[in-house]
């Protein structure tokens, strides 16, 4: 490496560089700089030593390191990206000499100067190097000790590098519950600006996931064991049940942070919807009831509804389809949570509740045993029994169905008044309307949401409950219905359920009251023969059901597993431009492609980006670049469109007019750093894969995106359905010992042509 000096004022002519060396500016700390030919052969190491000889620097040459004009750090990595790019390049304090610094500091607390500290801090703190040498100086008790005595926007400078620190998998395991606390005290505040929120709420989502259960390692399967501890100074010590204790001391901390998910700020939205989600996806047994209980006081569904409703809040699509997973794992949770009133409390009180407002007296039989609950229309007076197909959920949607109306004794009792053959089972039927939605929704195991779009009416469950039961007791009377004919009336509510429900995501919800409501028994039994028709009757039927269930699982892993393959092997894909960048100025300039591939390990997205598309080897040995996949908070659709300077040829990508989101298009979102990668892929399916592949990646299950992958998912189980039904039915079929002629044909005016 040569170089030729000069002060940052000279106007001497620029020295050509020789040629393939390309040459780069390097400016120095007291204002010099300096045209310097850097052989791309040699280590970040060997240029800063040479530039220290050249520039006659007497420190030793470690106290140095380079970095770009954005204070990138150049490294090893992106060395000949630098030079290449002919990047100007700035000699400054190596990242171990700058953490030292950095923490004395924050010890020195110099109010004049720590909130440019803080700034640079939060930067810096992403670099390994820096973060080792800044933990190993005390910085962390430092920067601690900051966020505790400061406010304002010091104290959002302080937050944001916690923020970044804990994206690190070491040095924070120390922090302990009095910082916790602190954390949820800043959040609960109602004075709290929103730049310091944004952190803060970040820092408390990281500490909730940090659970043993989430440590690094593997992970092909949609489920795991919890570890029973973390290890000595892991930092995966935390979790759900460490933060939400120090959540239940503040009691106003939950209310705060749903009512954010109205914010006019889209980041403040987006940011308290994840800590939502990451406390859904990680409560803990223990405390599970009582944290859902809270939610569903807060109302939390009705502002996601109100979300799902604002244009504007594109971003959020994937935290709401989120949320929604969530929703049907706690759905599921509930329906297979049997009912014991003899030992929970809260399940006693409802059945109570239920009786009490039904103004009944408690009657027995001959035998003195209680006629209470047969007399609401339950086959027995064992709720543990009863409530065992549809648990908890079964109990609460009858519980909200009697709040919901006020006349509900008079409804009882206009039952009691008809012949008990003639009397629709209120309870029976609460029940079987359960069965129904969890069946139309796909509530069939934790993990498995296939939904690709918002579906409000499902978030409002109890409410379309309501509204069924009512819809079921009206076909009961209309149908001059008998207790022999329940399962006629189950399946004219199924069938209503279906049509009610149908793209809900663009449905308005006066649409659903008017189809259960307004709908007379002679239209709903009409449209229901010509259902049948094209039905088989045998796939309504319980075990047919279970079955379904059961596959459906099986269906959802199989996709899974083959589009984490995809996702190994490897694609191609455009570099594209984020809606929010300068229309003129790509990415990457000079290189459009972008080649992709997860490790084995499942922590990294290797990539290498090129002029030109080129024959990529197994392995990650022409991968040189990565993006740590934990960094990926959000993988985003529909979000960036082509450079208008790249020349596309038709094979490669479908056409798109220039700045209009190409559907194609993906952006893998961090939480506090912005887009990682925004790409376009060459089809519908390489999209799908990827974006599906991504989301299943995630330990929580994660949400599917495209319908191709949904559509995988319910064709599979229906082949592998009906598969089994041919195995269970094929004994019974006849098979015939001869073939009958039938008649001859009405007429001979035909003929058969010859196929040449």
């Amino acid at each position: 490496m040569s170089t030729n000096g000069q002060s940052s004022a000279s106007h001497a002519p620029p020295i050509k560089p020789v040629a393939l060396v390309p040459t780069n500016n390097v400016s120095t700390g007291d204002g010099f700089t300096v045209r310097a030919r850097i052989d791309p052969t040699l280590t970040v190491d060997d240029v800063v030593k040479q530039l220290c000889v050249n520039l006659k620097i007497k420190e030793p040459p470690a106290n140095f390191a380079l970095r770009d004009e954005t204070d990138e750090l150049v490294t090893n990595d992106n060395l000949r990206k630098k030079i290449r790019a002919k990047v100007n390049l700035k000699l400054v304090n190596s990242p171990s000499r700058e953490a030292r610094e950095t923490a004395d500091k924050l010890n020195q607390r110099n109010d004049r100067n720590i909130k440019l500290t803080l700034f640079s801090l939060q930067k810096f703190i992403r670099e390994e190097q820096f973060a080792q040498e800044f933990i190993n100086h005390n910085g962390l008790a430092e920067l601690v000790s900051v966020i505790y005595s400061t406010n304002g926007n010091t104290l959002a400078y302080a937050l944001t590098a916690m923020q970044n620190l804990l994206e690190l998998d070491y040095g924070w395991a120390n922090l302990d519950d009095i910082f916790i606390f602190k954390i949820v005290q800043i959040l609960s505040s109602p004075h709290s600006l929103i730049n310091v929120c944004r952190p803060a709420t970040a820092i408390l989502k990281k500490l909730v996931e940090a659970d043993p259960i989430s440590a690094p390692g593997p992970l092909l399967a949609s489920s795991s064991k919890a570890l029973p501890s973390a290890p000595p100074g892991s930092v995966y010590r935390y979790g759900f049940s460490v933060v939400f204790e120090q959540m239940r001391k503040e009691k106003g901390l939950l209310e705060t942070v749903v009512s954010r998910l109205g914010s006019a700020d889209t980041a403040m939205a987006q940011y308290s919807m994840m800590l939502i989600n990451s406390l859904l996806s990680h409560a803990s047994d223990a405390r599970w009831e009582e944290f859902i209980s809270e939610l569903e006081r807060l109302n939390v569904r009705k502002a996601v509804v109100r979300l799902m409703s604002l244009h504007i809040m594109e971003d959020l699509t994937s935290c709401i389809l989120d949320f929604q997973a969530n929703i049907i794992r706690v759905t599921y949770r509930k329906k297979t949570t049997l009912v014991d009133p003899d030992s929970e409390v809260t399940h006693a009180a409802a059945l109570d509740y239920i009786w009490k407002s039904s103004t009944l007296e408690e009657q027995r039989d001959e035998n003195g045993q209680s006629l209470k609950w047969r007399k609401l229309g339950f086959d027995t007076e064992d709720m543990v029994q009863e409530f065992s197909e549809v648990g908890v959920l079964g109990l609460d949607c009858l519980k909200k169905f009697v709040e919901g109306d006020q006349d509900f004794s008079k409804l009882v009792l206009e039952q009691l008044s008809r012949p008990v053959e003639r009397r629709c089972p209120i309870g029976k039927a609460s029940n079987e309307v359960v069965e129904l939605l969890s069946e139309h929704w796909a509530i069939f195991a934790p993990g498995y949401s296939t939904s690709t779009t918002f579906q409000p009416f499902f978030l409002d469950f109890y409410k379309v409950h309501s509204l069924a039961t009512h819809f079921f007791l009206r076909m009961w009377s209309e149908s001059g219905a008998a207790s022999g004919d329940f399962t006629r009336v189950v399946a004219l509510v199924r069938s209503q359920v279906k049509v009610a429900l149908r793209s809900e995501n663009v449905r308005a919800w006066h649409e659903v009251e008017h189809d259960f409501i307004e709908r007379e028994y002679r239209s709903v039994r009409d449209r229901q023969m010509k259902e049948l028709e094209l039905e088989d009757d045998l796939l309504s039927k319980i075990p047919v059901r279970n079955l379904r269930a059961k596959l459906y699982k099986e269906s959802y892993e199989f996709v899974r597993q083959q589009r984490i393959q995809c996702l190994f092997q490897g694609a191609w894909f455009v570099n594209a431009l984020p809606q929010s960048s300068p229309r003129d100025i790509p990415r990457r300039p000079g290189r459009p492609w972008r080649f992709m591939r997860l490790d084995t390990g499942m922590k990294y997205l290797h990539y290498v980006d090129s002029a030109v598309k080129f024959p990529v080897r197994n392995g990650l040995e022409d991968l040189p670049e990565r993006i740590d996949v934990s960094m990926i908070s959000e993988i985003a659709t529909g979000t960036c469109a082509p450079p208008p300077n790249v020349l596309r040829d038709q094979n490669d990508l479908p056409p798109t007019s220039p700045f209009i989101p190409s559907p194609l298009s993906f952006s893998l979102l961090s939480a506090h750093e912005g887009s990682l990668a925004d790409q376009i892929a060459p089809d519908q399916s390489r999209w799908a894969d990827w974006t599906d592949g991504l989301n299943m990646l995630r330990r929580d299950g994660g949400h599917v995106a495209s319908k191709e992958t949904a559509g995988f998912v319910q064709a599979l189980t229906e082949i592998g359905l009906k598969i089994k039904l041919l195995d269970l039915s094929g004994e019974m079929v006849e098979i015939p010992s001869g073939l009958v002629p039938g008649p001859p044909p009405t007429n001979t005016d035909f003929f058969f042509s010859e196929l040449i």
